[in-house]
């Protein structure tokens, strides 16, 4: 039997069409989901009333969001795994040659796998987005009789637990836990360009992390940063509660790109 060729490192054009399709949609309603105990949008911002008194708005995000969600999963869900296949771990994420069945049957069985998982992979994204709106909204959690107070700390390690959940329930690959890893670290500092910008801003209680606060007077990068993102960028803020949540949307973002590069191996 012919061996499987390797996927490309850029997605087919109708795998790329319906991951950022899914980005633009969906990737705005699952965000919104913590939005408004989070950040405030400052540019064209949409915000989308509940009919129910007393209720959180049904959406809360600018039209800034969509693009930039549309092409954050094309990059997450197919392009970032497809570069971390070329360091040298164990992989058991190519459809090639661990997710593709080839024969009509299999190739059919498999693809309404893919579909579940994407689908389960969305909606636990979700899941743990609502659950960071609930830890960020909360200081305390009753446990039966006893009350659990929550400081920062402990509502990342709620937050990492839930995304170790998603993974190992749903993954299990090296490849999307070093993607997912990576993107958990490197999403939140993607938007200071967009908080500097003034595009969006986090509010005073969310507020809780300054990643460029250590950089010295002087520093070699001092120069560049300047350029990049103002002179004040030191006191540039974001959550440290949205890095599990890039975690999660990177994870349901592969899933996503499997499953839409399934379609196209049926063809």
């Amino acid at each position: 039997m012919k061996a499987p060729s390797k996927q490309p490192l850029l997605p087919p054009q109708n795998t790329a069409l319906r991951l950022g399709a899914t980005g633009f949609v969906i990737g705005p309603l699952v965000d919104s989901l913590h939005n408004q105990c989070l950040l405030k949008y400052d540019v064209a911002p949409i915000n989308l009333s509940s009919p129910l008194p007393l209720a959180d708005p049904l959406l809360a995000s600018s039209w800034v969001v969509p693009p930039l969600l549309a092409f954050a999963y094309i990059v997450l869900g197919y392009i970032l795994p497809r570069i971390i296949e070329f360091v040298p771990i164990p992989k058991e994420d190519s459809l090639d040659e661990d997710d593709v069945i080839h024969t009509n049957e299999g190739r059919s069985n498999n693809t309404n796998e893919l579909r579940n998982k994407a689908f389960l992979a969305v909606s636990s994204t979700a899941a743990i987005i609502k659950l960071s709106e609930v830890l960020q909204t909360h200081d305390s959690i009753q446990i039966g009789a006893d009350v659990l107070a929550m400081d920062a700390e402990i509502k990342l390690q709620l937050m990492a637990m839930a995304d170790a959940c998603q993974w190992a329930m749903l993954d299990r690959t090296p490849v999307a836990l070093i993607a997912a890893t990576v993107t958990a670290f490197g999403g939140p500092l993607s938007e200071l360009p967009f908080v500097s910008a003034g595009f969006w801003n986090y509010i005073p209680t969310a507020a809780d992390y300054t990643p460029l606060g250590m950089i010295q007077p002087g520093a070699a990068i001092e120069g560049l940063l300047i350029s990049a993102l103002g002179d004040n960028y030191r006191d540039l803020t974001l959550s440290t509660i949205t890095g599990p949540c890039y975690f999660a949307v990177t994870l349901d973002a592969i899933a996503l790109g499997r499953y839409f590069y399934s379609l196209e191996e049926r063809k």
